[in-house]
């Protein structure tokens, strides 16, 4: 009893903390003022502190914090909200006293920069020599008239951004990738419903024999192709009941049991990265770089992704094989398939597998990717191959963390957020490798504390910005650092909080979370050298 009370005390300790540091980093922005920070920029930096806290320290749910941060940015960042609902700016005429010398007020000084309106909302800088400031500021520009209209305050809330309409974060909601996510979400509740997802396992196990390690290899694979296609927690789920009764017929004192605890969480995280439906941080690197016009297929995703998958698979099978060598010698499984021959299974066997073939050939027909997945969301709910609980048993909580993600990016991008923070860091310094280390460094290792898609939410924007706004050089590559980054996030395998299906494995008690820090460090550190081995080597030659 004692021990659930210091529990629960934790519990709450932990929860008050968060809220106590979220709010404090929501107000943060509102006291201080930054310089080179828009109005807007303040206010989605507060936003942006607090859902960092809060997904941190879950003070409340994850995908409750994504739902607050759509709601604050359309109550205080669109075109409707609180702060820009019949706002407009206050403008005034600058006043000629010499050649290219113009009076303005003191207000109107941004250091060097006056605003030029160019309408109720829209303004652009101009860059000005400072004379004089006192009543009035003097300054000298060849670009200014005497009708021209400037801003007489700097710092409004309209200066630097243009308010987007609140449709446009709740359209994230809508987003494509979301409709990608969905699509697979349906064929994942659909093949568990009908057992493929059992008798594909059943079936793909069969070869890999009677030797322990080679069994584990067996599983690894099954579970990467899996996670590829379903929730890596779903597979995982699922995956442990194929392992636990292989478990249980060892002995306690071999390492076998550890291995197959083991092995199932990594193959599922590592497996996820190969395909864009495979995990929320490849959606967001996606949806990143669909908002700058950068599209990549289906088809081409696998073909980046799938030499790191398959290089991280066997790496991390060859070191568990190193520090935990079985000490049986064969084990014999039973494994028998029966695939259903139902019209409602038949239908989800043709759905399934035309759904694959469509994503892997974007290139070829054109269809995107998140149109196709259109096709097992229709055909079926149509069918009834899913029914109304099915529907209502999918993970919509997903979807919403996916959504609140994708709305953060755009504010920050929108409100100059993102720039800001790259900027305030001297990356020129840096070496375009070394860039590539430390994004990749820094996501791996947030992302083994926090959630990897709140990670990816939260570093992916700063990368994209990077290369927007030129900071990062002439040899900044957008698509190759978003995709470090996405690679990084889904290397997550030191804690048992690091990722739910890590959870899942330490909730069977075969393994102690010294088996998985070793394992997740080699898998971590080697992983990111191979992603930068990729970035300079081959997937230029993809993209």
């Amino acid at each position: 009893m004692q021990f659930k009370k210091s529990t629960l005390t934790q519990h709450l300790s932990k929860k008050i903390t968060g809220f106590v540091l979220g709010l404090t980093g929501f107000c943060l922005p509102l006291v201080f003022t930054f310089s080179g920070l828009s109005f807007a920029g303040h206010l989605a930096l507060g936003i942006f502190l607090m859902a960092a806290v809060f997904w941190m320290f879950e003070t409340i749910p994850i995908y409750s914090t994504s739902m607050l941060v759509i709601f604050l940015q359309v109550l205080l960042l669109s075109q409707q909200g609180l702060m820009f609902s019949g706002a407009s700016l206050p403008v005034t005429q600058p006043l000629q006293t010499g050649e290219n010398q113009w009076l303005i007020p003191p207000e109107a000084l941004d250091e060097n920069t006056v605003y030029i309106a160019e309408g109720e909302k829209k303004s652009r800088s101009l860059e000005v020599k400072v004379l004089e400031v006192s009543d009035m500021a003097r300054v000298e520009t060849s670009q200014l008239s005497s009708d021209t209209q400037i801003v007489s305050e700097a710092r409004h809330r309209l200066v630097r951004y243009e308010p987007l309409g609140y449709a446009d974060f709740f359209g994230t909601l809508a987003s494509p990738i979301i409709i990608l996510f969905l699509g697979g979400f349906i064929l994942a509740r659909a093949s568990v419903k009908y057992n493929l997802d059992k008798n594909l396992t059943n079936v793909l196990l069969k070869p890999f024999g009677q030797k322990p390690m080679l069994i584990v290899l067996g599983l690894m694979m099954v579970t990467a192709v899996l996670s590829a296609f379903m929730s890596n927690t779903a597979t995982t789920a699922m995956m442990m009941t194929v392992a636990i009764p292989i478990a249980l017929q060892v002995s306690k004192e071999d390492k076998f049991r550890i291995v197959l605890a083991l092995c199932i969480p990594i193959a599922a995280n590592i497996g996820g990265m190969a395909t864009p439906i495979g995990t929320p941080p490849n959606a967001i690197v996606i949806a990143n770089l669909q908002q700058q016009g950068i599209h990549i297929a289906f088809g081409s995703w696998v073909a980046l992704m799938l030499p790191l998958a398959v290089g991280l698979l066997l790496l991390a099978w060859f070191t568990m094989r190193i520090l935990y060598p079985p000490t049986a010698k064969r084990f014999t499984m039973s494994l028998k398939s029966s695939f259903e021959k139902g019209p409602r299974a038949v239908i989800l066997y043709v759905v399934f597998g035309l759904t694959v073939l469509l994503w892997f050939t974007e290139a070829q027909h054109g269809v995107p990717s998140s149109m196709v997945a259109f096709l097992p969301i229709m055909a079926l709910t149509v069918t009834s191959v899913l029914k109304q609980d099915d529907i209502r048993a999918l993970p919509w909580e997903v979807l919403w963390l996916v959504a609140g993600g994708i709305s953060l990016g755009l504010s920050m991008e929108n409100t100059g957020l993102a720039m800001w923070l790259v900027s305030s860091i001297n990356w020129e310094m840096l070496p375009q490798l070394m860039l590539l280390l430390v994004f990749g460094v820094v996501a791996l290792m947030l992302s083994n504390f926090l959630s990897n898609t709140v990670t990816a939410t939260l570093i992916v924007p700063l990368a994209i910005s990077m290369g927007t706004s030129g900071i990062g050089g002439e040899g900044f590559n957008l698509v190759i650092t978003s995709l470090v980054v996405g690679s990084a996030c889904n290397m997550a395998m030191l804690l048992p909080i690091s990722t739910p299906p890590n959870a899942i494995a330490m909730s069977t008690g075969y393994i102690k979370t010294i088996d998985m820090v070793k394992v997740g460090i080699v898998i971590g550190l080697v992983g990111i050298v191979c992603a930068l081995v990729l970035s300079m080597l081959y997937w230029p030659i993809i993209l």
